[in-house]
Order: C-alpha cells, then structure tokens, then sequence
C-alpha cells in the first residue's frame, strides 16, 4: 500500500459527517498524510486523527 494523502474533512465525512459542523474549517483543511491509505483507516484510528488535529490547532490559539 503506498501513502496517501488527505484533507481531514475527508477522514471526518467517511467515518464521523455529524462531527462537521463542529470542526473549525483551517481544522477540516489539515493535510493528513496516511501510511497505508484512507481505504485500510478504522474509525478508531480516524477518531485519534481527528483528535489529535484539534489538539494541534489549539496549541497555537492565545488563551486571554
């Protein structure tokens, strides 16, 4: 299988669609890279993908 890569607002529409209005959309935009292609994903692996994009663009938000 070769990488592939995708918008994450396709990881979210095949496995979660109802998450989409909850998803800002530079999140949706993220570039996502898959080792093994978005046909082999598991819904829990595209869940820790969703998470983990949502941490990382929190990190860079200010708190005030």
């Amino acid at each position: 299988m070769e990488m592939e890569t995708v918008k994450l607002s396709a990881i979210v529409m095949r496995w979660y669609p109802d998450m989409m209005p909850f998803l800002k959309q530079d999140e949706l935009n993220s570039v996502i890279v898959l080792r093994d292609g978005l046909s082999i994903l598991e819904p829990a692996d595209a869940m820790d993908i969703i998470h983990y994009s949502i941490c990382e663009h929190q990190n860079s938000a200010y708190l005030q």
